[in-house]
Order: C-alpha cells, then sequence, then structure tokens
C-alpha cells in the first residue's frame, strides 16, 4: 500500500477552505488576512504563496481556485 505525500499548498488551501466554510474569511478578502491566523508560520505561507504569483492583495478565492499545485 502507497501513500501519497499531499503538497503543503493543498493543506494550506483545505485549511482556508474551512476558514471560508466557517464564516471566519470570506471569499472575497485578501489573502494578506490569513496572516493574523497563522501567527509565527506566515512568514512560511507568504514565502510559499509569493513563489506560486500569488499578491497578498488578491481574494481569498483565487487561492482557493487552483486546481493543481505542482512546481515547475
Amino acid at each position: 500500500m502507497t501513500q501519497q505525500v499531499i503538497h503543503p499548498m493543498v493543506k494550506l488551501q483545505r485549511q482556508v477552505s474551512s476558514l471560508v466554510a466557517s464564516n471566519i474569511l470570506k471569499p472575497t478578502d485578501s489573502i494578506w488576512k490569513i496572516a493574523f491566523l497563522y501567527g509565527n508560520d506566515w512568514s512560511y505561507w507568504k514565502k510559499e504563496l509569493l513563489e506560486f504569483g500569488f499578491t497578498m492583495q488578491e481574494p481569498v478565492s483565487e487561492l482557493l481556485a487552483v486546481e493543481n499545485w505542482e512546481e515547475d
């Protein structure tokens, strides 16, 4: 039996999706609002998001819309 490793961005995407479903975040909120919820871990996630071409002003819905997190 083999296990698939989940890309870290998929984990972030699932967590953010859960926050939206719980009405903690709105899909129209800017990605930078996630920083308030991730505290010390935010610098890592911000770096990852920037590497995937996101800006901190984009809406959370853009993060949730990504279907594939493959890196070049």
